[in-house]
């Protein structure tokens, strides 16, 4: 298995996050895969994603499954 080198790697933060320190998540292109790590404790690591698994969840998200 291949070690991804994510030192360059561009993270983003949700848009609708309020900068106020809440509960957020960045997410990442990491060429092949999406990297998602909490935006509080980036050095903690990150959860990587196949592309298809992302694109599945956020049009579920997207569509309002996941609302409580």
């Amino acid at each position: 298995m291949r070690t991804l080198d994510i030192s360059r790697a561009t993270w983003r933060k949700s848009t609708r996050s309020n900068g106020a320190g809440g509960n957020c998540v960045e997410v990442a292109d990491l060429e092949t895969t999406i990297g998602v790590r909490d935006s509080k404790a980036p050095e903690s690591g990150h959860l990587t994603f196949s592309r298809h698994a992302w694109t599945a969840f956020m049009a579920r998200t997207r569509a309002g499954r996941f609302n409580l």
